[in-house]
């Protein structure tokens, strides 16, 4: 050994740090399919049971769900603790607030997210595998799968969730909570009236369980907007700021009460307007009005704006408004169509917002200077 060697320093660097991340991503991975696994044996104890099908029968994917859900949250929870817990220190008491308030929206949409993707696996998987009877240890093993993947993407999501990633995870999550609510749809036909016809009848649960918390996502995507346009312009702009806020949170709340609102089941040619239906119809078209509002709103408080942000927002309203005029009076298609279609035009200009957000906005976090929100006299 060569006297005075000296010792190696320690790596730094950005490099390091992504491999310091990735490698507790791996560890949580594990960790959590060691849970999933031991408790998905406890769970489905006992005799083979089917993979999925009648939610009032023993399955193996309603106990896989809640247990990935579980499993998920406590990763995303571990993660933010581990790597964002003193973001937050130098912040004034109502920005810390707004944060914390965000990261329990956030646990509670990871693990609905984690449990509609299981539930909606487990639907597909049933459908290639007709008949099959998974033992306690083959659904152990399937629920120790999904476990680790919940796990393993709320872990990273925790190490530094972007705009961008939150809202590829709402557009993912209504997808996932769609596609499931189809299969297990009690009318098959639904689709030659709308979408609002799947949170009706037996199963209603699985799509008014998904606009509810796709609700509350929106609402977090606000808040992370709000987030990013405060690290952009600063405290000048916290009243414009606020406001798009508020107008994603209302949109949110609209959103989520087409579920809290679904459509009751009534006489075959009934075309009465009831009570719950009149409430129903508010939320699903308030949804699209104040989505029109927020993207005129959020456009004008971005400095410019931005070329593409301004154009894709005049083009949405064009195409929205189109797509209203084939629906009525045109005849073109169905409710269900022009739904998919507002859909299809809102995540066309919310991807442009938030990639927008992403190019001009700072990585790093910006606390306020203002102690509280309330005006100065």
């Amino acid at each position: 050994m060569e006297a005075g060697k000296r010792a190696r320093p320690a790596p730094t660097g950005p490099g390091h740090d992504a491999r310091r991340r990735e490698s507790h991503a791996i560890v949580a991975a594990w960790a959590s399919f060691a849970v999933g696994l031991i408790f998905g044996l406890v769970a489905l104890a006992g005799g083979p049971r089917p993979i999925a099908g009648d939610l009032s029968q023993p399955t193996v994917m309603v106990p896989a769900a809640g247990i990935a859900a579980l499993v998920a949250a406590t990763a995303f929870v571990l993660s933010t603790l581990l790597h964002r817990r003193d973001e937050t220190a130098p912040m004034p008491p109502w920005q810390r607030t707004v944060s914390h308030v965000s990261t329990v929206a956030l646990t509670l949409a990871f693990a609905a997210v984690t449990a509609m993707a299981v539930l909606t696996g487990g639907e597909i998987l049933a459908l290639g595998l007709r008949g099959l009877e998974a033992p306690a240890i083959g659904g152990a093993l399937l629920t120790a799968i999904a476990s680790s993947a919940g796990g393993w993407l709320a872990f990273q999501a925790g190490v530094e969730l972007r705009t961008r990633e939150l809202a590829t995870l709402l557009f993912a999550y209504l997808t996932i909570g769609t596609v499931f609510a189809m299969i297990t749809a009690a009318d098959p036909r639904w689709w030659e009236l709308h979408f609002s016809e799947l949170g009706a009848g037996s199963g209603a649960w699985a799509f008014n369980g998904t606009v509810i918390v796709a609700g509350l996502l929106v609402a977090t995507i606000g808040s992370y907007i709000g987030r990013d346009l405060h690290r952009w312009l600063g405290d000048a702009r916290l009243r414009s700021i606020g406001a798009v806020v508020i107008l994603f949170a209302v949109t949110g709340l609209a959103l989520a009460g087409v579920g809290l609102f679904p459509l009751r089941d009534g006489p075959p040619g009934d075309g009465s307007l009831s009570g719950a239906r009149l409430a129903h119809d508010i939320a699903a078209f308030g949804t699209l009005g104040l989505f029109a509002v927020t993207a005129v709103v959020v456009t004008l408080v971005m400095p410019g704006p931005p070329r593409a942000m301004l154009l894709t927002t005049v083009g949405a309203g064009v195409a929205m408004v189109a797509n209203l005029l084939l629906w009525r009076p045109g005849e073109v298609y169905s409710t269900a169509g022009l739904e998919a279609i507002a859909v299809g035009i809102i995540f066309v200009w919310m991807t442009t917002l938030v990639r927008t957000l992403s190019a001009c906005v700072p990585d790093a976090s910006r606390p306020s200077a203002r102690p509280t929100l309330l005006p100065r006299a």
